[in-house]
């Protein structure tokens, strides 16, 4: 098999000849910049200065040499966004400040601060209205520039064998709309005026239908894999409840889902959410969602054996591979091993299965770990006790 054959048989749920392997194809599969360059060293390949596919979390764009020794099947696209796009970093005394397209403000303390965090969004205070939104200066995301020379990369891709993933143009429509007016500010909103949300889940459907219409007919014959992420769950439960997002955004990202699929029927719809999801995978098995990332194994409810049989039939898992929050920066390399394992024999067996991390590898995981995370999955591929990538 090839790299596109062996991610297709899993998403198929047909077992291939191995655990085919992402790394790096979206912002919710990557590596920090300060991780990708211990990994290369560890791995004895040449010093290079990352290219940046996600400023704001400032994920390094894993390089060519990296991604074949590690042998992953995956090339992502990423179209051009507030996160890799004109983005002008600015000393604002102990912070670098970043104004982006959306009007959110964002500071990276300086001078390597590991990732930037929100400190202003563009729609302050309680006295939102339904004029606010509509006024807003919302980008266009429809502009053909943000795609620009991404079907020359997915076709050279393709040509080597690569399972193509295309990566969502923005946060999804729960996660951005906290962006745009605060978190707090749209709970309080969802609970008190669900008109005034609705406005504002319908303007950020309305961009979401817009860069599809415009990305899919360009690329939707060379992509395998769509992505869409929009957190819901918390480390116990959920941000809100089931039957809040059944009513408020359920209808509307089954809306985008049924566009995608009319203008690319043959892409597999990844959707990523962190934390306790359980009670929600049926709703977003309901209204398309075929791949469930990231598999956020140590949130309650979420044990990879209990989520595989029960959901195993209907949706793909993509991740899950080892715990990011604990085992990965803290544990032993044997600890990432025992735990890799663990994981790969709830979640690989009968296919549907793509390894990765729960979600993206952070700067403070120790080289020595990041070997024994492959260390175990060629391991478990060989039947043997494992051995260091070649």
């Amino acid at each position: 098999m090839n790299s596109r054959e062996r991610v297709l048989t899993a998403l198929n749920h047909r077992e291939p000849d191995r655990i085919p392997v992402d790394l790096g194809s979206t912002q919710v599969t990557g590596i920090h910049l300060v991780a990708a360059r211990g990994l290369r060293a560890a791995l004895d390949l040449p010093p290079v200065e990352p290219v940046l596919c996600d400023t704001i979390q400032q994920l390094a764009l894993p390089e060519e040499d990296l991604l074949a020794r590690l042998e992953v099947d995956t090339r992502g696209l990423f179209p051009l966004n507030s996160h890799n796009w004109q983005i002008h970093e600015e000393p604002a005394g102990e912070y670098w400040a970043y104004h982006d397209e959306w009007g959110i403000t964002h500071h990276r303390p300086r001078p390597d601060g590991l990732y930037y965090s929100i400190v202003r969004v563009p729609l302050e205070g309680p006295e939102i209205t339904a004029a606010d939104i509509r006024d807003h200066a919302w980008p266009d995301m429809a502009d053909p520039r943000r795609i620009a020379g991404l079907r020359e990369r997915a076709l050279k891709a393709r040509a080597q064998g690569y399972a193509i993933v295309l990566k969502d143009s923005f946060a999804g429509i729960f996660e951005m709309a906290q962006r745009i007016v605060g978190m707090q500010e749209l709970l309080i909103m969802m609970a008190t005026d669900e008109a005034l949300a609705e406005t504002l889940f319908d303007r950020l459907l309305e961009l979401k239908l817009g860069f599809w219409g415009m990305a899919l007919p360009q690329l939707g014959d060379v992509v395998d894999v769509v992505t869409y992420a929009d957190d819901y769950g918390t480390q116990q439960s959920q941000i809100i409840s089931p039957a809040m997002f059944r009513r408020l955004l359920k209808p509307r990202v089954q809306t985008l889902f049924a566009h995608i699929k009319q203008l690319a029927p043959h892409t597999k719809q990844f959707f990523h959410s962190c934390g306790n999801i359980r009670p929600l995978i049926p709703d977003y098995i309901e209204i398309g969602a075929e791949v469930l990332n990231p598999v956020h194994i140590r949130a309650r409810g979420m044990d990879p054996a209990a989520l595989k049989r029960d959901f195993g039939a209907d949706v793909a898992f993509w991740g899950g591979a080892v715990d990011t929050q604990d085992v990965l920066p803290h544990g032993t390399p044997d600890q990432v091993r025992d735990d890799v394992r663990r994981n790969l024999d709830a979640l690989a067996a009968g296919g549907g299965y793509v390894f990765n991390t729960v979600h993206n590898i952070q700067a403070d995981v120790p080289p020595a770990n990041l070997l024994a995370l492959w260390d175990a999955l060629r391991a478990f591929n060989a039947g043997e006790s494992g051995s260091r990538p070649a």
